[in-house]
């Protein structure tokens, strides 16, 4: 696929005043408008999981996970949806039922890759576009047994060769490379317990951090715990516990900044923090007693976060933060739980902000209008206020 460079904000900034296929909705207590893609081609629409990456490098199309309750879940049945910011269209391809929180936009060519039992699949965002295989696990390690995951979320190595795997099969969790030229993949490291949400350090493909989850032994299904949520993993090396002392659960939903020098993450009641991974120090930027998930832009000046606290459903929010003026605004000051039908935990309906479009936007999750939607708020809005 050959892609138009064109300006990628000024495209999409330009088709978010389009109310054929945005809904403004402007937060009662901020004052903060987001803009909400109306036009649906499901019932159900969400943003990317944070760290996936959801543009395409030229601006033109946005691919978000599309639903049709009460078919599918969380781990599988959903499928996606493109908007064309050039054309003002909205497609739903049914034939992009993935795995997970797996899809991901190629960085260069603009392609979206997904995964679906053993085997990973691209394609572009026009309709005349095929579906393309790309690769998939070997039958010697899956052995007629189908995933429960293939990867996490689909994050390209630096050298632009692979594609990262943590391959949940039976009881073994498997991670590694999988070759985008239909290679062998590689196996780094096989374990006996959960190691999932791996992503490839942007600079280095030799690395990948792999974070220890909680799990259900599917034999049994005993549940099993968690020792030291971040881990570093070398190809040819051990895996080494990120945070001093090994860490422990109370750290979280990590990711690499853009350079591959820190990994930012939750750290639970207490907030957003980094460590550099050759320093090791952990850094807190932003403290909060409360929050879910959290994005960060490539000079790592704006922190965007969603609070979703199971103890009190009221302080459910989406909340932007400069750095350098240590200020914040509430972009969404109350978030409704999803409707009858929606279900929360079996589609994992929460806002997991993002960073896109070179950071001059904000993508997220939001049920404002009484369901899960897509939303966009401009980076420029914010500074305003």
């Amino acid at each position: 696929m050959s892609i138009e460079i064109q300006d990628a904000p000024l495209l999409i900034e330009s088709a978010l005043d389009d109310s054929s296929l945005f809904t403004s909705w402007t937060d009662p207590g901020s004052g903060v408008t987001s803009y909400i893609l109306s036009r649906r081609v499901a019932p159900l629409q969400q943003s990317f999981y944070f760290v996936n990456p959801s543009v395409t490098p030229d601006g033109r199309y946005y691919w978000f996970y599309a639903a049709f309750p009460p078919s599918g879940s969380a781990n599988y049945g959903r499928c996606l949806g493109v908007v064309d910011f050039k054309e003002r269209t909205v497609r739903c391809f049914p034939e992009t039922q993935f795995l997970d929180a797996s899809p991901g936009v190629h960085p260069v060519t603009g392609e979206i890759y997904w995964c679906s039992g053993a085997d990973i699949w691209k394609r572009g965002p026009r309709p005349h576009d095929g579906v393309v295989w790309v690769n998939r696990l070997p039958a010697a390690l899956t052995k007629g047994r189908r995933p429960w995951r293939l990867t996490t979320h689909i994050t390209f190595s630096a050298d632009g060769k692979a594609i990262n795997f943590d391959a949940q099969i039976g009881s073994s969790w498997h991670v590694g490379h999988i070759p985008l030229d239909g290679g062998e993949p590689v196996v780094w490291r096989t374990f006996d317990r959960c190691y999932n949400h791996t992503q490839f350090n942007p600079a280095d493909p030799g690395l990948q951090l792999i974070a220890q989850d909680y799990w259900t032994d599917p034999k049994t299904g005993e549940p099993g715990g968690i020792e030291h949520r971040m881990w570093l993993l070398r190809r040819d090396g051990e895996p080494q516990a990120l945070y001093p002392g090994g860490g422990s659960r109370m750290q979280g939903h990590e990711w690499w900044s853009a350079d591959g020098q820190r990994v930012w993450y939750i750290h639970y009641h207490h907030g957003v923090e980094y460590i550099d991974i050759h320093e090791g120090k952990p850094v807190r930027v932003w403290p909060l007693k409360t929050v879910s998930h959290a994005d960060v832009d490539a000079a790592e000046r704006f922190v965007v976060a969603d609070f979703l606290p199971g103890e009190a459903p009221e302080e459910r929010r989406v909340v932007f933060y400069d750095r350098a003026k240590r200020q914040e605004i509430e972009i969404v000051s109350h978030l409704p739980h999803p409707p009858k039908g929606q279900d929360e935990t079996k589609y994992h309906i929460h806002p997991h902000p993002q960073f896109c479009a070179g950071d001059r936007l904000i993508c997220y999750t939001t049920t404002v209008l009484g369901q899960a939607d897509v939303a966009f708020v401009p980076v420029a809005e914010l500074l305003d206020r």
